[in-house]
């Protein structure tokens, strides 16, 4: 391989973990040495990385030695024992778990929006949630020109958010309403929880625990995150997430209102046209809008259907889509590796 890091990726048998080989791969990220980590039972398996076949390792904290960069998505409990372990021998870390999020000397990095962010790591940096990444992109722009005051935020996530599983179990209940059988949901919305719900044919308003408050954990995650993203802490931020048969792809309805007063729909679009990362789809006499099918295996976040609110002069909506797992989860990890090679901070 040519000159580069040694990169390693935990949780590299995953939906996840496999998106971001697929993506260091397509952006030719500077790899010298790979390392491919996971779980005991998975141990073993062999993975074709441009060509050449890796065996996967079972993580441990030996497993850091030498490495340069760890892109961790195995989960949260995997992250806090294992993420340490790897910044102590010497590696960069980018959690794409919910493990750090929140944790103040620990920064939250969308590259489009907080970059800058990336200087105050201390060895790990934080990946956000795929339903925030999204929503701060396209909100971005929008904060700078014009300042934001309000965000309410309905979400309509697809399957694959919650796993392999809940994409094979979407499937399985399909397949068995169309043919009259019978069957037991054991997966969504949330497998921890005590009630399980059909997801084909079904709109399920839970994703993830719910918390005192009322609002899920998924909710609060969008509501804090973005506060924390943003560099808004006083941001008024409302969500409401809801998991829709759909398998990858997820899409938001996004309200807004805006410090700035008069402005108009055309001025938005001109603006979010040209917002890094963001591709514009709104022609509503060509019924041209964002769609989650024509999201996926695509990097960018789909904006369309701005309209300007009929009862409040600076309020505007927004509709917000992108893939979960690519944008969501493993292109922003590589964009982040990427930002941090940039920036002269991975050596």
């Amino acid at each position: 391989m040519e000159t580069g890091f040694h990169v390693a990726v935990v949780g590299a048998t995953g939906a996840v973990g496999a998106q971001m080989l697929k993506t260091l791969a397509e952006r030719n990220f500077p790899i010298s040495k790979l390392t491919l980590l996971s779980s005991k039972r998975s141990a073993g398996k062999i993975i074709t990385f441009k060509d050449e076949d890796y065996v996967i390792q079972e993580a441990t904290p030996e497993s850091f030695e030498g490495v340069q960069l760890a892109l961790f998505s195995a989960g949260g409990s995997v992250s806090k024992v294992l993420a340490p372990e790897a910044v102590k021998r010497g590696a960069i870390v980018v959690d794409n778990t919910s493990a750090f999020r929140m944790e103040a000397e620990i920064p939250l990095v969308v590259p489009e929006v907080n970059e800058a962010d990336l200087h105050k790591h201390t060895g790990i940096i934080a990946n956000p949630n795929c339903s925030t990444i999204q929503m701060v992109v396209a909100l971005e722009p929008i904060r700078k020109k014009y300042g934001l005051k309000k965000v309410i935020v309905s979400t309509y996530q697809a399957v694959s958010g919650a796993g392999a599983n809940a994409i094979k179990e979407m499937k399985d209940q399909t397949a068995a309403i169309l043919k009259g059988e019978e069957f037991t949901p054991e997966i969504l919305p949330c497998g921890s929880d005590n009630k399980h719900y059909q997801i084909a044919f079904n709109a399920i308003p839970q994703i993830d625990k719910f918390q005192d408050n009322g609002f899920t954990f998924e909710e609060m995650k969008m509501i804090n995150e973005t506060k924390k993203i943003m560099n808004l802490p006083q941001l008024h931020v409302a969500a409401t997430c809801v998991r829709i048969p759909v398998e990858t792809g997820h899409s938001e309805s996004v309200f807004f209102e805006t410090e700035k007063i008069g402005l108009s729909v055309s001025e938005m679009k001109t603006m979010l046209k040209d917002a890094p990362g963001i591709v514009l789809e709104d022609d509503i006499n060509e019924q041209i809008y964002p769609m989650a099918v024509n999201s996926v295996d695509k990097n960018d976040v789909f904006v369309g259907r701005i309209r300007q609110d009929l009862d409040n002069q600076n309020g505007f909506h927004m509709w917000v889509v992108s893939d979960n797992l690519l944008k969501g989860a493993a292109w922003n990890s590589v964009q982040i590796s990427e930002s941090l090679v940039k920036l002269g901070l991975l050596k």
